[in-house]
């Protein structure tokens, strides 16, 4: 299983704005333990994350490592131009919400816009030969009272996959799944889409969060997101989101479990002494 490092997700929703240069040294500083995937910047409306506004003076000054794939969010078409004219970019990544409301609130579209907008970017995408990651966001439920099930999750995987999207993350926005649910969606979902890669980019509270990454290698995931520390949340949704799954327990559930990973120990234990610095001086 590979595992994702968001550190984007963790500062994107700090008010106090991090300089560039300490978001670098710290992108710098993760670029070496050897993440199979880094997600480092959003090229979204500044007006709606201020924290990314530097996205494009970060890109060109962060350290690409050989074996380290770079992921940067996107909202709309022109973040996806944008994006493709940075060659160390491997993957687009957009937030598809089934939960019509939130959609709205993150996007600012409704679901078909996004769908319409879907189908735009992945031509961006594959005319620039870069990969587009959707993540399937309130995939476990949703606080807004739309309509969710999970044939609703798998029937907008399916519709999306026609596009010829073959990556896809599972996104409980709120952490609200329990790990039967996390096992159970993922296993529906590996089962009837066999071509595609599927990760869980899931929030949760510190002491749920080893049961629910044993049930994503369970169910045989193929990514995880993870954030050190624990930082982040979509600022669109709800206020009181717990935060990312730390990437810590994502390690000693691997290492407790015999899963293989190229997570550098030295270079992780550096990494996460410019979290606490970042995280502790940012607020």
């Amino acid at each position: 299983m590979q595992v994702v490092e968001c550190p984007r997700d963790a500062m994107q929703g700090i008010k106090e704005f991090i300089p560039t240069s300490k978001k670098v040294e710290y992108l710098n500083a993760l670029m070496k333990v050897g993440f199979n995937v880094l997600d480092c910047t959003s090229f979204v409306s500044p007006k709606a994350i201020p924290q990314m506004a530097d996205s494009s003076e970060v890109m060109q000054q962060i350290n690409i490592q050989k074996g380290t794939e770079i992921l940067s969010i996107i909202a709309n078409q022109r973040g996806a131009e944008q994006v493709c004219m940075f060659d160390q970019v491997d993957f687009l990544g957009f937030p598809f919400s089934i939960s019509q409301t939130f959609q709205q609130r993150n996007t600012n579209a409704s679901i078909e816009r996004a769908f319409q907008r879907l189908s735009e970017i992945q031509n961006i995408a594959q005319s620039a030969s870069k990969k587009l990651l959707v993540y399937i966001s309130m995939a476990f439920g949703n606080p807004y009272k739309d309509d969710y099930n999970e044939d609703l999750v798998a029937d907008w995987i399916d519709k999306i996959s026609d596009l010829g999207i073959k990556d896809f993350a599972l996104a409980d926005t709120i952490g609200c799944a329990s790990t039967e649910q996390i096992y159970d969606l993922i296993t529906r979902i590996k089962q009837e889409h066999s071509s595609i890669t599927l990760g869980a980019h899931l929030h949760s509270r510190a002491e749920q969060s080893e049961q629910k990454i044993k049930a994503c290698i369970d169910a045989k995931c193929d990514r995880i997101d993870g954030a050190i520390l624990g930082f982040g949340g979509c600022p669109m949704a709800k206020d009181d989101l717990v935060g990312n799954i730390d990437t810590v327990s994502i390690h000693k559930v691997f290492k407790d479990n015999n899963i293989e990973h190229q997570i550098d120990d030295q270079a992780f234990q550096n990494a996460k002494k410019y979290a606490k610095d970042i995280f502790s001086t940012y607020h």
